[in-house]
């Protein structure tokens, strides 16, 4: 979705922390790309259903989801992109509530666990020239406001972060992808990833974000978007909504 002139004018900026801390809103979880909610259809008929009374909203409100139909569920995510901008908005909070009441009146129970998005991180020592290659080789463009991270125009594929590099980094890969995961959902995931295998690298910043390591080494993390009651904790994870 896209609005024209300065958000800031016109609607108020929501950090992920008071998303969570707002009424009506426990369908949803905010992970890297926005605010994101799994509605259990049962079925495809069902989804379109919900996908149909989320169209209804969206242009009385002229605000559009990014939605996902599936066999048996919908999948949706608010965010706000400008050309200044990508994140949280008043206007998504209303959308997200009245989203999760349609889904309500339908029947349809919402899986707050089920949730993700992934995004590729790389280390570079020079971004720039970095940022041009996978900006032309993917056809990405530019994050709003950011010379260091690309997204898919279409919003589909995992978006790219370049994080900077003081010097190069031997024997060690420079490449991993960040998986952001529900605030409540995170430690057992993390959980999970050892058991199959992996072994922490580095808890310092969480419940924020955990560093693991597969079983030859090669490092991925696992992030959260502002976990209600934790002051600042959003901003401690680099791409946060």
């Amino acid at each position: 979705m896209t609005y024209a002139g300065n958000v800031e004018n016109e609607v108020r900026r929501i950090r992920p922390q008071q998303f969570h801390e707002t009424a009506g809103l426990e369908d949803w979880r905010v992970l890297g790309e926005g605010a994101c909610a799994h509605f259990r259809t049962g079925s495809f008929a069902a989804g379109v259903q919900l996908v149909q009374a989320i169209g209804e909203l969206a242009a009385a409100g002229n605000n559009v989801p990014d939605v996902d139909v599936r066999a048996d569920a919908v999948d949706v995510r608010v965010v706000t992109l400008t050309d200044e901008y990508f994140g949280l908005t008043e206007r998504d909070v209303e959308l997200a509530r009245e989203i999760s009441a349609a889904a309500r009146r339908l029947g349809i129970p919402a899986d707050p666990s089920a949730v993700q998005t992934v995004q590729v991180t790389v280390d570079a020592l020079d971004g720039p020239a970095l940022v041009a290659f996978w900006r032309a080789l993917l056809g990405y463009e530019d994050r709003a406001g950011s010379p260091e991270d690309l997204v898919d125009p279409r919003r589909r594929g995992a978006p790219f972060y370049f994080q900077e590099l003081d010097a190069p980094r031997p024997q060690r890969n420079t490449l991993h992808v960040d998986v952001w995961v529900p605030h409540d959902r995170a430690e057992a995931r993390v959980e999970a990833a050892i058991a199959a295998g992996g072994r922490l690298v580095d808890d310092t910043h969480a419940p924020s974000l955990w560093i693991l390591a597969d079983p030859e080494g090669n490092e991925a993390c696992v992030g959260v978007a502002g976990p209600p009651a934790m002051l600042g904790a959003e901003d401690e994870a680099a791409g946060a909504a």
